[in-house]
């Protein structure tokens, strides 16, 4: 049963904490990037996240429907089936559920993961994330904490944001007010009396620290981690250490390893990894159109080759190449090795 369920996810994330290191969290768009993940996650020893964002998810349903909740359900129906042949633990999640589209997107997954619960089936995902970082704090909390009821109820595991990360990613635009883009002690203490309102739940904060969505040139973004030590003080003075949150690194991709450890060593269990994985798909890709234009385009009244223009040729060369991406990211995490499987 390599779908972690609740249980497993939570000693995932324990185990996370405990040993200093983080899952990467992996958006995926299709089934060859599902295969790569687990290729690349299997072939580390590591346990990790597969990921489906609502730009995603749609896409993954085809332009005719442009059903987030179809997409990403299908998505994780396949990782189901998928995961069983390998020997680590994957667990799944939504991404970035904005609140205009919760009645769309991660609700709709909640349900069927009731039906599925009622009927004695697995959960269909493991944990979803509510992104309440355009709203008031208050306002945010106002709707996760019900939310966060609910996830509780049926095993899941739900992510917060408490702050704002920058850049662009999917159709999301991120906070321009820099303000926004460091979480403050007091607006992670606030969380933390809020979300304790439903006793025993499970949950992960996405405490924001200059995060910024999208790779950009040295010197563009400035991470501050020093933000999450000091939201950690402030949590562990007023609730113990037990209150110490399991904290997510969103806009991780081109962070320099510095940053990483730093973040992982204030409590980072999980680094979510989207633009990395999309440019490592995609550059195969590019240098064998570069490579085979007149294989791949019908030029100058010729036939091109069908082994060029043959799709499955050029995307075993994209699953490769994320499969590898995914080992590097797996040990700048300080991952390897480190699956409960059968442990």
């Amino acid at each position: 049963m390599p779908v972690a369920d609740y249980d497993i996810y939570c000693r995932m994330l324990e185990s996370a904490r405990d040993g200093k290191f983080a899952y990467p969290a992996l958006n995926v768009t299709s089934l060859t990037g599902v295969n790569a993940v687990l290729r690349g996650l299997a072939e580390s020893g590591s346990d990790g996240i597969i990921q489906v964002s609502t730009g995603g998810a749609a896409f993954v349903s085809g332009q005719a429907l442009k059903d987030m909740a179809l997409g990403a359900a299908a998505i994780a129906e396949y990782v189901h089936k998928a995961a069983a042949y390998y020997d680590i633990y994957v667990a799944l999640h939504t991404d970035h559920c904005q609140p205009h589209v919760l009645d769309t997107f991660v609700v709709p997954l909640i349900v069927k993961t009731e039906r599925r619960r009622a009927a004695g089936l697995p959960n269909l995902f493991t944990g979803h994330m509510f992104d309440g970082s355009t709203l008031p704090l208050s306002e945010n909390l106002d709707i996760a904490v019900p939310l966060l009821d609910r996830c509780h109820r049926n095993k899941l595991i739900l992510e917060i944001e408490v702050g704002a990360v920058g850049g662009e990613e999917d159709d999301l635009t991120g906070e321009d007010n820099a303000a926004k883009l460091y979480s403050t002690p007091d607006d992670l203490l606030e969380a933390a009396r809020r979300l304790s309102e439903i006793r025993e739940a499970r949950f992960l904060v996405a405490a924001t620290f200059g995060n910024v969505h999208g790779v950009y040139k040295p010197g563009h973004v400035k991470l501050r981690p020093s933000v999450l030590k000091d939201g950690q003080k402030a949590l562990e003075s007023k609730f113990g250490k037990e209150g110490r949150f399991l904290l997510v690194f969103h806009g991780g991709s081109g962070s320099s390893l510095e940053e990483i450890h730093e973040a992982i060593d204030y409590g980072v269990v999980k680094m979510n990894i989207d633009t990395d994985m999309q440019y490592a798909f995609t550059r195969p890709i590019a240098d064998h159109m570069f490579k085979n234009y007149d294989g791949v385009l019908k030029v100058d009244g010729e036939v091109g080759r069908k082994k060029a223009y043959d799709p499955r040729s050029y995307l075993v060369m994209a699953e490769n190449a994320m499969t590898e991406r995914v080992r590097q990211v797996v040990r700048q995490l300080r991952a390897e090795g480190t699956t409960l499987f059968r442990s």
